[in-house]
C-alpha cells in the first residue's frame, strides 16, 4: 500500500484500475528470496540469467499508457519473472507473454500459476516473430529495449492497438506506437534503461 501511494499515486499514475492492480499483486512473490527485504522499493532488482524485475513505477507508468480495457487481449515481450503479466492479467482478459530464457520462463510458469493467474499463456522463445497465431493484440508490451521496433509486433498490433517499447542502445526511450485507420502514430516519452533484447533482436 505504501509502495502504491508513494512511489505511483503521488506521481503521475492516476488510472484507478492500474492502482488497484498494482495494489494486488505481491511483487515479493516475483523476486528471488534474497532480494525480497527490497521487493517494494521503487528500483528494479537483479532476478539471475542477467534479467532484471523493473522498478514499480516503470511498470505501473508503461500498463498505464496501454489504456486496457477488460476485454483486452494483450502480448508481452519478456515474460522475466513474471511479474508485469500478473499485473496486465488483473486488468485484462487474456495476456500472451514470451520469454527467451527457458529457466526464467519455467520459474514465471510455476509462480503465476501459484498465484492463480490462470489468463496468462506462456511461452519460451525468441519474442521478436511475436506471438502471430493469437494475433491480433490490442496492447503490446516490450520489456527489453531493442535499437528499433520489430516489424513483426508491428504487424500484429489491431487497429486502435498500441504498443509501448523501449527503443535504444545505451540511451533508450519508451516509445507508443498506435494503429490507426491510416497507419501507425509513434510518441516517445520517459528515458529509460532496460536489458538489451537478446536473440534475433541483436542480429
Amino acid at each position: 500500500m505504501r509502495m502504491v501511494a508513494q512511489q505511483l499515486r503521488a506521481r503521475d499514475i492516476t488510472d484507478a484500475r492500474v492502482l488497484d492492480a498494482m495494489t494486488r499483486v505481491p511483487r515479493e512473490e516475483f523476486v528471488p528470496p534474497d532480494q525480497r527485504q527490497w521487493a517494494h522499493d521503487d528500483r528494479p532488482l537483479p532476478i539471475g540469467y542477467r534479467q532484471t524485475i523493473s522498478q514499480p513505477y516503470i511498470v505501473a507508468f508503461m500498463t498505464q499508457a496501454l489504456g486496457l480495457t477488460p476485454e483486452a487481449k494483450v502480448l508481452e515481450v519478456g515474460t522475466g519473472s513474471g511479474y508485469q503479466a500478473a499485473v496486465l492479467a488483473e486488468l485484462a482478459d487474456t495476456v500472451y507473454s514470451i520469454e527467451i530464457v527457458p529457466e526464467l520462463a519455467e520459474l514465471a510458469r510455476e509462480t503465476l500459476s501459484r498465484l492463480g493467474y490462470d489468463n496468462v499463456r506462456l511461452r519460451q522463445g525468441d519474442g521478436y516473430a511475436g506471438w502471430p497465431e493469437a494475433a491480433p493484440f490490442d496492447a503490446i508490451i516490450v520489456t527489453a529495449a531493442p535499437d528499433h521496433v520489430p516489424p513483426p509486433l508491428l504487424d500484429q498490433l489491431a487497429v486502435g492497438g498500441r504498443m509501448i517499447i523501449p527503443v535504444g542502445d545505451e540511451r533508450q526511450t519508451l516509445t507508443i506506437l498506435t494503429r490507426t485507420d491510416n497507419g501507425i502514430t509513434e510518441t516517445t516519452s520517459l528515458p529509460v534503461l532496460f536489458v538489451p533484447m537478446t536473440g534475433r533482436a541483436e542480429h
